[in-house]
């Protein structure tokens, strides 16, 4: 039997993002993209930009969620709205979780209520691009109603390999329900 601990689920909280978590999430973020299997940024972007990207997030009333134990960010699900205002009812999600806290839901937690909160903010579709060798992920996304939409080709470049991606979507009826 393995001796490894499994993390204390029970005191994470998930909550909406604000200006005392940048530091831990900008911690975070760093981790998962150093990893350079999930995410489009091979690391975080500098600390004031991180910041910029948070209270720009806040100021402009998009869902972003991080998911807490004591003051430590161990996960985090955003939905960064379109800018064009014929692109306004749709948002990009994005997320991650720090590999010890994975396999345990918080995944599913964290972007529930980020879409709970973006149905509530008026969008109507909710895009993501998901590495296609991340089976974990698209299962999870499948589940709660995404739908494959196609196949970027060559979407990321990492370390001399190209890796593709599968573009999914969920749409809110028009009585909010996906």
């Amino acid at each position: 039997m393995d001796a490894v601990a499994s993390p204390d689920m029970s005191s994470v909280r998930i909550e909406p993002i604000a200006a005392t978590h940048i530091d831990s999430f900008h911690r975070a973020l760093d981790t998962v993209a150093r990893e350079k299997k999930y995410l489009s940024m091979l690391e975080a972007t500098p600390l004031p930009q991180t910041r910029d990207f948070v209270m720009g997030m806040i100021a402009k009333g998009n869902p972003q969620f991080v998911a807490v134990i004591g003051d430590e960010v161990i996960g985090w699900c955003d939905i960064d709205r379109h800018f064009f205002p014929s692109r306004a009812h749709r948002g990009r999600l994005g997320m991650g979780i720090l590999p010890d806290y994975r396999g345990k839901g918080l995944g599913r937690q964290l972007i529930e209520t980020t879409l709970k909160a973006a149905k509530e903010a008026g969008f109507a579709r909710i895009e993501l691009d998901v590495y296609e060798d991340n089976a974990r992920a698209i299962a999870l996304y499948e589940k709660l109603g995404f739908a494959r939409e196609g196949i970027i080709r060559r979407a990321a470049r990492i370390d001399g390999r190209f890796i593709n991606a599968i573009g999914m979507a969920l749409l809110f009826d028009e009585d909010g329900s996906a």
